[in-house]
C-alpha cells in the first residue's frame, strides 16, 4: 500500500479527520482520537494501527512488523507494518477497520451520535 493509497481509504471511513503532524506523519482520527497514521519509519512509509489483544500477541513478531514505537512502549498494543512483506493491502486496510472500531467503540455515545456512528 502507498501513502496515497492509505490516505484515501481511511479517508473514505466515516466521520474522520487528518492532520500532518509528528514529523510529516499523516495521522487520521475519528471523534478526536487516533486510530492509524502513516510515517515514523526513518523517512520510509510504515502504517500503524490499534490492535485487538490477540492481534497483537499474534502479529508482533511477524516479519516486517512490531509494536509501534512511542505508542506500544507506552503498554499501548499498536502494530506497525515498517517492510512491504509484514502484511497485504488487504489485511492492512482489515485492520485499519478494526481499528477504527475499537477507537470508535471508546468515544462516548453522544459523540458517536453527533459523529453519526
Amino acid at each position: 500500500m502507498t501513502r496515497n493509497e492509505f490516505n484515501a481509504y481511511c479517508a473514505d471511513l466515516k466521520a474522520t479527520t487528518h492532520v500532518v503532524q509528528w514529523g510529516n506523519s499523516d495521522v487520521w482520527k475519528v471523534g478526536g482520537k487516533v486510530f492509524a497514521l502513516c510515517g515514523w519509519n526513518d523517512g520510509a512509509d510504515a502504517f500503524t494501527f490499534k490492535a485487538t489483544d490477540i492481534a497483537y500477541e499474534v502479529l508482533q513478531d511477524a516479519p516486517g512488523i512490531r509494536p509501534a514505537p512511542y505508542l506500544a512502549s507506552r503498554g499501548m498494543k499498536w502494530l506497525q507494518v515498517y517492510e512491504e512483506r509484514g502484511m497485504s493491502d488487504a489485511s492492512l486496510r482489515e485492520h485499519i477497520v478494526t481499528s477504527y472500531d475499537l477507537v470508535v467503540a471508546k468515544l462516548t455515545k453522544k459523540l458517536r451520535a453527533e459523529l453519526g456512528l
